[in-house]
């Protein structure tokens, strides 16, 4: 079982998460218009870069690589941020306790490059920066569905032990009513938002529904190859 902090019983793995980013806006907000920009530019993701402007822009040919993990730990503003704090509260504490802190950040990060990969395929050379953890904290969701609606509570327990759950398999998991209903809700709340570019947590942009996508369909397939709990079981178990 992954270890937990006694801050609010929210595991380390996700403590250190927010509060990183956290400390990136503190920062910025403190920096001259001027340099924020400069900052912002050079931590985000901005698919002009792989289409021959990596020299015109802020952090030059580098970015074009760090560009796929910085994006994610920096934001729109506030209200982003804590958006994004919450969803990753509310899903990225269940997966850190089941797959620990270096699993917790080795599927995060695989999951905001895929998001970012399927965002550049969709908006080749386009300038439009991209910012915020959204892609990893959908892959992060995407994970913990495949355990949380299928854990048990003991008697006597004040709440499930997902860390004991058997990992559904993408089969069961697709079946499950419950996820169903969730995914149907959470793809058009998505392609709403994305489609008519309607500003959400503070992204004045609105959201990168494609990034989004693409780290839940990475966190969705490749959970599996990170979770070592010893309850993890097949379909027959969840029957």
């Amino acid at each position: 079982m992954a270890e937990s902090e006694p801050i609010l019983n929210v595991p380390r793995a996700v403590v250190w998460a927010a509060a990183v980013m956290i400390v990136i806006q503190v920062v910025r907000s403190l920096l001259p218009d001027e340099i924020d920009i400069t900052v912002l530019l050079s931590l985000a993701f901005i698919p002009a870069r792989y289409s021959g402007a990596a020299a015109e822009l802020p952090g030059g040919y580098l970015t074009a690589v760090t560009s796929f993990v910085t994006y994610m730990v920096v934001h729109g503003g506030w209200m982003h941020l804590l958006v994004n704090v919450f969803w990753m509260l509310a899903f990225g504490t269940a997966v850190a306790r089941r797959i620990g802190t270096r699993g917790f950040y080795e599927f995060s990060i695989l999951c905001g490059i895929a998001g970012a990969l399927t965002h550049l395929v969709f908006h080749w050379g386009e300038m439009a920066p991209v910012v915020g953890a959204s892609a990893a904290i959908s892959g992060q969701m995407a994970g913990a569905l495949r355990f949380i609606f299928f854990a048990r509570r003991e008697p006597g327990e004040r709440a499930p032990d997902f860390s004991r759950a058997p990992l559904a398999d993408l089969s069961t998991t697709l079946r499950d009513h419950r996820i169903v209903g969730f995914l149907i809700f959470w793809l058009v709340l998505n392609a709403y938002f994305g489609l008519t570019s309607v500003s959400f947590g503070g992204a004045s942009d609105g959201i990168a529904w494609e990034a989004h996508i693409g780290g839940f369909l990475c966190g969705l397939l490749t959970f599996g190859l990170f979770d070592r709990s010893s309850a993890s079981g097949n379909a027959s178990q969840l029957r």
